[in-house]
C-alpha cells in the first residue's frame, strides 16, 4: 500500500533498491521487445500493410485509454451509508440459520467490487455457495476533503457499526488492507468475531521478501515521514488513487508492458478485449485514501511493524493478537511479490488460537490473483469457506439419551453440610 511515484533521487537510495527496480527495468524491456515481435509476426502473416497497422494502432489506444466506472456482479442492497464506506448486503432473502459473514475488500485506490469481479470470478458467490448465505461486504469509498482527516479509529468505528448491523457476531474475511484491519478488530473486539479468514494480508510487515518493505524502509528512514508527507501535501491531504496505480505499476513494470502488448496482438479476439476492458476498469479506475489514515499505516504498521510488535494502540487501547482465540483461516500467494505468504501466516504465531484450529493454504499465483482469480476461486477458497461455514452453524440440540441421563443428575439430593 504505501507506494509512491517519485523516484529516488539520492544515490544511497538509488543503490538500496537497485536489487529491486534494475531486474525489473530488464524484465520490461524483455516484455516489450518479445511483445512487439508477437505483433510484428501476425502482422505479417496477415499480410498488413503500413495502413492496417496504423489501425491497429488507432484500436489499441482507444481499448487502453477507453475507462468505466466497474460494478459489482452480483443482486445486492446497500444498508448504510456513510462518508467512508457502504455497507451492502448480498443475503438476497435468505433466512438460513448461520452466523453472518462480512467481507473487508482491499483498500489500495480502487473499488471494492474486486470481492465480486465478475460473474465468474466472485468471492462473495463462493461464500455463499459455501453456506454463509448471510452474507455482506463493505464497499470503501474514496476519500474527499471532507474525509481526508479519517483515522484508524474512524475505520474500526465503521466494522464495529457494521458488526453490529450483522446481529454482534460475525465471520470476518479480510483482503490485503482488509485482512489486516480485520485483525485489528478481532484483537480489540474478540467476542464479536466467530472466525477470521485474511488473504493477502501483511501481519508481520518484515517477514518474507517483499518490495514495499524494501521501499518503505528506504524511504522513511528513523523518523524521517518527510517522502510520503510530501506525497499527502501533493495530493491536498490525500492519497491520490493515480499515485497508488503508478506505484504498483513502478513494481513490475514487465507486467503492464506485457498486458498491453498482449492487447495490440489479440486486436481481433474479442474475448481477450473483452477480459481485457473489465480487468483495466477495475485497476485504472481509482479513488483516493485519507491522508491521516495513509500515514498511520505507513509509519505504525509497514515502518514500525508494531502490530507483531505488541506495540500498536488504537483509540487508546493496546492491540494485543494474543487475545485473538477464534479459527483462522490464511490464504497466501506463492508469486505474491507484494505481500509473501510468510507475512500473512504470521498472524498464526500471535494469536492464542491452537494449531487443530488454524488453516494455511497457498495458491500459485500473485496478489490480485488471490481475490479474483480462477484457480483461487475453484481450488482454495471454496475449502476455506466451507471451513467457516462449518464452525457457524448453531449447537445441534442434545439428543433424547442425552436429556434422559442428565436428568437424574440434576434431581440428586443435594449433600447436607
Amino acid at each position: 500500500m504505501p507506494f509512491a511515484t517519485c523516484p529516488p533521487t539520492d544515490e544511497a537510495l538509488g543503490r538500496e533498491l537497485g536489487g529491486h527496480v534494475l531486474p525489473s527495468a530488464l524484465n520490461a524491456w524483455t516484455a516489450g521487445v518479445e511483445g512487439w515481435a508477437a505483433y510484428s509476426a501476425k502482422a505479417l502473416r496477415r499480410g498488413a500493410g503500413p495502413w492496417s497497422m496504423a489501425q491497429d494502432m488507432l484500436r489499441w489506444f482507444d481499448a487502453m485509454t477507453d475507462r468505466r466506472p466497474p460494478t459489482w456482479s452480483s443482486p445486492n442492497d446497500i444498508v448504510f451509508e456513510a462518508p467512508l464506506a457502504r455497507l451492502r448486503d448480498f443475503t438476497n432473502g435468505s433466512t438460513a440459520d448461520v452466523v453472518p459473514t462480512l467481507v473487508l475488500p482491499p483498500q489500495a485506490g480502487h473499488s471494492s467490487c474486486i470481492v465480486d469481479y465478475s460473474e465468474a470470478q466472485s468471492q462473495l458467490k463462493v461464500v455463499r455457495a459455501a453456506g454463509l448465505e448471510r452474507c455482506l461486504s463493505l464497499d470503501w469509498i474514496g476519500a474527499t476533503q471532507e474525509t481526508k482527516d479519517a483515522t484508524v479509529e474512524d475505520y474500526v468505528e465503521l466494522i464495529a457499526r457494521s458488526v453490529e448491523h450483522a446481529g454482534g457476531r460475525v465471520n470476518l474475511v479480510g483482503d490485503c488492507q482488509g485482512g489486516w484491519l480485520a485483525t485489528i478488530y478481532a484483537a480489540l473486539h474478540p467476542e464479536r468475531v466467530n472466525t477470521l479468514t485474511i488473504a493477502g494480508a501483511p501481519i508481520d510487515f518484515r517477514a518474507g521478501d517483499a518490495v514495499i518493505n524494501a521501499y518503505v524502509q528506504a524511504l522513511s528512514k528513523g523518523p524521517d515521514m518527510g517522502f510520503y508527507e510530501h506525497v499527502i501535501a501533493l495530493g491536498d491531504g490525500v492519497l491520490r488513487g493515480e499515485f497508488m496505480l503508478n506505484g504498483f505499476i513502478v513494481i513490475r513494470p514487465e507486467s503492464e508492458v506485457a498486458k498491453q502488448l498482449q492487447l495490440l496482438a489479440h486486436l481481433d479476439d474479442p474475448d481477450h478485449v473483452a477480459r481485457y476492458r473489465a480487468f483495466e476498469d477495475w485497476f485504472k479506475h481509482t479513488q483516493d485514501i485519507p491522508g491521516t489514515f495513509y500515514l498511520w499505516i505507513v509509519e505504525q504498521l509497514f515502518r514500525d511493524n508494531r502490530l507483531v510488535e505488541g506495540t500498536l494502540e488504537v483509540g487508546g487501547e493496546h492491540v494485543d493478537l494474543g487475545r485473538i482465540d477464534c479459527p483462522l483461516f490464511l490464504l497466501g500467494g506463492a508469486d505474491d511479490h507484494i505481500t509473501p505468504p510468510a507475512q500473512v501466516f504470521a498472524v498464526a504465531e500471535h494469536a492464542s488460537t491452537p494449531e487443530r484450529d488454524v488453516v494455511r493454504r497457498v495458491t500459485s499465483g500473485g496478489h490480485l490473483g488471490l481475490f479474483m482469480g480462477s484457480e483461487a476461486l475453484r481450488d482454495h477458497w471454496p475449502e476455506i469457506l466451507t471451513g467457516v461455514a462449518d464452525r457457524s452453524k448453531p449447537a445441534p440440540p442434545p439428543t433424547a439419551g442425552a436429556v434422559r441421563r442428565a436428568t437424574p443428575e440434576r434431581k440428586r439430593p443435594i449433600p447436607a453440610p
